[in-house]
């Protein structure tokens, strides 16, 4: 008897969240937070968080990681790191300067041999390997508007970074290495290293790749767009919230939906991307732009039937963290009579759940000894 009352209660229990509570509870954002020195001679510290949006991290798990052994441009993605490179041009003077920051942050990721990721795995999982790291490393620095490409050693199976500088680095401890390319000279940049404050510097590089041969990856075919960015802040972001609402749960194909919601606190002119999935990978569904109360909204017309779920994701700026809404989930149905059905076999189900709680109740009241 306590079987079937339990089986009842969590059948009940389903239904009322399928029904009558279709959003499901949001995910916090990935945060994790680096050092920065001025200069590398420097002592000034600061302290860099970036924050990843759930939805955006996800986003690129479930891109194609397959691709041809040696597209390894595919996998640098400036767009989406973006604010980091924005915050490092806030205490960095130079691209000298700069490139050894970006190198900072990379030297206090733990190395752990991976497969190819693309940066924003590499910054949630907080690991990755030599080219997991050269693709965060380009990446930045592309964002930051050097002159970047990649070095691949493939007797080595190494790789690290070259930066385009108009002189030799000054503060490299030794002579300078770089590879020539097309008329420029691009300085080595070694993202492995668990040393940040003492780690390698832009011209350095490891002793057992002195003299070995690298060919030169341009990044003209990297990532040129992103469904969104990580946010950056050298305070610590405050939180932050989005709400998604559809005007339907369910709907007929070929009818539109509405999707809205709105931040909070109230931004204006921020970016809302919204992802939806009928299968196990999310993707893009729209870009959304806040008004001047930070409320956003747009008609979505679902192309076939199915269940859908959906969620917008907002990536935050340098006073608040990114916010991840709700999941809400839409049926469409080929048409109006489905709709019913299905509504109707819920309240149905339902009832005869509520039904079988009354019968099983009555039934352990009765079985009661006086």
């Amino acid at each position: 008897m306590s079987s079937s009352r339990s089986i009842a209660a969590a059948a009940t229990v389903l239904l009322m969240i399928v029904f009558f509570m279709p959003c499901l509870c949001s995910a916090a954002s990935f945060v994790h937070s680096y050092w920065l020195l001025d200069h590398p001679e420097g002592s000034t510290r600061y302290r860099l968080t970036i924050s990843t949006a759930p939805s955006l991290y996800e986003h690129y798990l479930s891109r194609n990681h397959n691709l041809p052994q040696y597209d390894f441009a595919a996998f640098v993605t400036p767009n989406v790191l973006e604010p980091i490179a924005e915050d490092l041009w806030n205490i960095y003077g130079d691209e000298e300067n700069f490139a050894n920051g970006v190198l900072m942050i990379l030297h206090q990721i733990p190395y752990n041999e991976s497969d190819r990721r693309f940066p924003v795995e590499t910054i949630v999982e907080n690991q990755g390997d030599c080219d997991t790291f050269s693709y965060v490393a380009a990446s930045i620095m592309m964002a930051g508007g050097l002159d970047v490409v990649l070095l691949y050693y493939e007797d080595e199976r190494h790789m690290n970074v070259g930066v385009g500088l108009s002189q030799s680095p000054h503060d490299a401890r030794s002579t300078a290495h770089y590879f020539s390319f097309e008329g420029q000279n691009y300085y080595v940049a070694e993202c492995t290293g668990g040393n940040w404050q003492e780690g390698w510097r832009v011209g350095e590089c490891p002793e057992e790749f002195e003299s070995a041969s690298a060919a030169v990856v341009t990044l003209e075919d990297c990532e040129q767009e992103s469904p969104g960015q990580v946010s950056s802040s050298y305070d610590s972001p405050t939180s932050s919230s989005i709400s998604l609402i559809l005007s339907s749960m369910y709907v007929v194909r070929g009818s539109r939906v509405l999707i809205s919601g709105s931040l909070s606190p109230p931004r204006s002119h921020r970016n809302i991307t919204v992802y939806v999935r009928s299968d196990s990978s999310w993707r893009l569904l729209k870009v959304f732009v806040t008004d001047e109360n930070g409320m956003y909204s747009s008609a979505w017309e679902p192309s076939s039937a199915g269940v859908y779920q959906i969620r917008a994701s907002w990536s935050g700026d340098s006073e608040y963290a990114s916010a991840e809404s709700n999941v809400c989930t839409l049926v469409v149905t080929v048409n109006n009579r489905l709709v019913v059905v299905v509504v109707a076999a819920m309240v149905l189900g339902v009832v005869m759940v509520a039904v079988l709680l009354a019968r099983e109740s009555k039934s352990m009241i009765e079985a009661q000894p006086e």
